[in-house]
């Protein structure tokens, strides 16, 4: 009987430890950030108190693609069952396949050190829960990829980088990639489950986003350098309480989107370096189905203080939007001078998204010469989808309360473009102290628009 009575009581120090062990160690602050609709409280992880976990140590070898993705997978394990844990990439080049994160886990980059990821796309699979164009699917991982996790983050001075030459190929749209993307619309279209969106396969060559937050929370991409990327470059989806700053993106390949917030909330994007083939930043809320189903708007984002350096747009709202998007405040940014845009400001749909999009703000905005004009808003913009499909359903987007101020830039070819439609007109437009070079066309360009001001 003693010594069952000692057993127990060791089993029972056991299990106490244990349970202290897993005890979190991942602080949770609040940074609150003014704006024009309010003031955005957003919860930010803190692994100041956490362990951390040297790759080197769980077998990484450098140039060693197998070793070192097992090591970090390891690593990330680890630091998850700990409790919380930072995942340290020391100095040195590292070739990996994709990195799936976990809850309470921060990715951490040495300065010097480069996560280089591998563009065999075997590497990217089995598939996983992802998206292509605000539609759900099965789909090739993320190069990065977090899932349902809470307390995320990926931070330091290093560099993740993507290597193109696979991808690159993938960047052309031959008819077997438009076939597999328009079965994808008619499937969300007829409400598939998504075990039937399978879209891994010979021909249809969906590239993966580079890194995707996805159903996440409490996230924190801070520092890094990131470098290349076969699809949008940094897409937190259904997220909760991001914020993105200090970075530096460049990514000029197809689609390569710098920043993607879809049906994201709490969204603060600061003090980094855009050099984008498509948008520094485009906010997005799902294409028809999706939004409507998820009902989960894009709001409360917060954009300031940027360098874009090339881009199509410094920010562009839809055109995928159909669960809507509302409150976006822009402050405080600069187009260098030379850069390639299209507008400051673009907001775009067409009569398949419904949606809406309300309570948009931008201040204090520079630029150099712009190739369109300083805001453009349409609503007849299909891209492929045009001819692809046909309009199942007509709905459409009301567009209302857009706000520009202190705004000077280059020579452009007009002030504003606002294509409404004659059904429900762009309502609240103000422009306030906007200055720009020769307007080569027309000041403002305008088509089925409510509540236009302008003031010097």
């Amino acid at each position: 009987m003693k010594n069952t009575g000692i057993a127990l009581m060791l089993v029972c120090a056991v299990m106490f430890f244990s349970f202290q062990e897993k005890k979190p160690c991942v602080a949770v602050n609040e940074i609150k950030v003014n704006a024009p609709f309010g003031v955005v409280k957003i919860k930010v992880p803190d692994f100041s108190k956490c362990i951390r976990i040297n790759i080197t140590e769980l077998g990484a070898v450098a140039g060693d693609k197998v070793k070192t993705g097992e090591a970090i997978a390891a690593a990330i394990d680890k630091a998850n069952k700990a409790g919380g844990g930072v995942v340290v990439i020391p100095e040195g080049e590292w070739l990996t396949g994709k990195v799936h994160l976990k809850s309470n886990v921060n990715l951490h980059l040495n300065k010097g050190a480069v996560l280089l990821f591998s563009e065999d796309p075997a590497d990217y699979l089995p598939a996983v829960h992802s998206t292509w164009e605000g539609m759900e699917c099965m789909n090739y991982s993320p190069l990065v990829y977090a899932y349902k996790c809470t307390n995320v983050a990926i931070t330091g001075e290093g560099e993740l980088k993507a290597q193109m030459n696979v991808w690159k190929e993938w960047f052309a749209r031959p008819s077997a990639h438009m076939e597999s993307i328009k079965r994808l619309y008619n499937l969300a279209w007829d409400r598939a489950p998504l075990k039937d969106r399978q879209m891994v396969n010979d021909t249809a060559h969906l590239r993966p986003q580079f890194i995707q937050f996805n159903r996440s929370q409490n996230i924190l991409l801070e520092g890094v350098t990131i470098t290349n990327s076969p699809f949008w470059t940094i897409h937190p989806y259904l997220a909760k309480n991001v914020v993105i700053r200090n970075i530096k993106v460049y990514a000029h390949g197809h689609n390569n989107d710098g920043v993607d917030p879809e049906m994201s909330q709490q969204v603060l994007i600061e003090n980094c370096v855009f050099d984008q083939g498509d948008d520094a930043i485009a906010i997005k809320s799902g294409r028809n189905p999706e939004g409507w189903i998820l009902k989960t708007p894009s709001k409360n984002i917060v954009i300031k203080n940027l360098t874009v350096k090339n881009g199509h747009q410094l920010v562009a709202i839809g055109s995928e939007l159909s669960g809507g998007i509302e409150n976006v405040f822009i402050d405080s940014c600069t187009v260098v001078e030379g850069a390639k845009l299209n507008h400051l400001l673009f907001i775009k749909t067409n009569e398949r998204m419904g949606g809406y999009v309300n309570n948009i703000y931008a201040n204090h905005i520079k630029s150099g010469k712009i190739d369109l004009g300083v805001l453009g808003i349409e609503t007849d913009v299909l891209y492929q989808w045009r001819t692809l499909v046909p309009t199942y359903e007509k709905r459409l987007t009301p567009i209302k309360n857009v706000f520009l101020k202190n705004i000077t830039s280059g020579e452009v070819k007009f002030v504003s473009r606002i294509l409404g439609q004659k059904e429900l007109p762009v309502e609240n437009v103000w422009l306030k102290k906007i200055t720009t070079g020769t307007v080569q066309e027309k000041k403002h360009i305008h088509e089925n628009v409510k509540g236009f001001m302008e003031k010097p």
